[in-house]
């Protein structure tokens, strides 16, 4: 019964990461695009607006930034 639930758990948990790393991907490409249609494949300004989009994302709901001391 233990082997059967660790199997389980570890489908699960590799479902989450490949649902996630696929979420990434497709994220990545679309920003890719929209970086080639707007900027002219500039990255510059599109990779400034990524991390100052991501900052806020991470500040919002705690009004900290302790996710960075995570890293």
């Amino acid at each position: 019964m233990n082997k059967k639930i660790s199997l389980l758990y570890l489908v699960k948990n590799l479902s989450i990461v490949v649902g996630l790393v696929l979420v990434w991907r497709g994220v990545w490409y679309v920003l890719d695009e929209i970086d080639l249609l707007f900027f002219g494949d500039n990255h510059f300004w599109t990779a400034l607006t990524g991390i100052i989009l991501g900052l806020i994302i991470l500040y919002l709901p705690d009004k900290n930034l302790k996710e960075i001391e995570k890293l």
